[in-house]
């Protein structure tokens, strides 16, 4: 997935690390064969390379987590959509040239853009997925959550009861600490180029998953670009969220809804995240500085 893992955790002594390390390879690195754009031999690869309206048998976890991005489309309203994948390599962010081919964002400027819960079925008792239409799948929103709720299925089958997995960002907690404390990650500070914690955040038996336009982007003349697409756009989102964090039962849940509400903005974001009761926590970018908006358990409160 192009970054790192990690996985800390409290056991008796004498636990055999080495095959619980090597498990916990096997599971992000069975997540990495099967959901990567940049492995042209990826089960993913292989279902955007098939023809259309051709029932593709894929394994079983790529089926649960198509299935999850549509639904977190729909209920979206589109917003957070894996049928960006053209859009995405256009922009540069795909495994192609890394920079934008002008010539290819204004030939899908001028296509109808069709979202891939109107066009991608899935047969989840068969483990298989058609395309009716032409389509190219990106799970980049999504699988690296997917991959830490395997790394704490893993842990959860060692019987492990106190740890904190993450995939970059990502992460998810069970139990407490030892001392009863729970755990605690850093809030990182939107700013382009420097890592640097904002603020604090505690929890336990959750996911947390940060989506942002500060990390990976392009830059042309004076304008950045994030690598987050807006599908009603069909361009790179702009808005004045720099990030959106959110707190959810599973880390895929999680990092496809901090996708989503990023794309939608601080009002249509903010009013969706309230509805469906979510924990979120939007980074605004206010002139030199920022402002933030906390929703807790579908609760608003703005923070200068």
């Amino acid at each position: 997935m192009g970054t790192r893992y990690s996985a800390v955790f409290f056991a008796e002594a004498g636990r055999d690390e080495s095959a619980l390390a090597a498990r916990l390879f096997a599971a992000v690195n069975k997540v990495d064969q099967q959901m990567s754009t940049w492995k042209p031999d990826s089960d993913l690869s292989r279902l955007n390379a098939s023809p259309l309206q051709q029932w593709v048998e894929v394994p079983e976890e790529l089926v649960a987590v198509l299935a999850t991005s549509l639904g977190v489309s729909r209920q979206s309203h589109g917003a957070f959509d894996i049928g960006v994948g053209a859009l995405v390599n256009a922009w540069g962010f795909g495994p192609g040239t890394p920079q934008p081919d002008a010539h290819q964002i204004s030939m899908l400027k001028k296509q109808a853009y069709q979202p891939a819960c109107n066009v991608v079925d899935i047969d989840d008792a068969n483990n298989r997925v058609r395309k009716r239409a032409a389509i190219t799948l990106d799970l980049s929103g999504i699988a690296k959550g997917f991959g830490v709720d395997e790394m704490a299925r893993c842990l959860d089958s060692f019987g492990i009861t106190s740890y904190l997995v993450g995939i970059d960002g990502e992460m998810r907690a069970r139990g407490l600490k030892p001392d009863g404390r729970a755990w605690a990650i850093a809030v990182e500070k939107p700013v382009r180029g420097v890592r640097e914690a904002m603020g604090v955040m505690e929890f336990t038996d959750a996911a947390i998953a940060t989506s942002g336009d500060y990390r990976h982007w392009v830059q042309i003349a004076d304008t950045y670009y994030a690598h987050t697409m807006n599908p009603s756009l069909g361009s790179p989102s702009r808005t004045r969220v720099a990030a959106v964090t959110v707190v959810a039962t599973t880390c895929m849940l999680a990092d496809a809804w901090a996708t989503a509400l990023l794309v939608l903005g601080e009002d249509a974001g903010a009013q969706l995240a309230q509805e469906r009761n979510m924990n979120v926590l939007f980074v605004l970018r206010d002139g030199e500085g920022f402002q933030e908006i906390s929703i807790v358990d579908g609760q608003r409160e703005l923070q200068v």
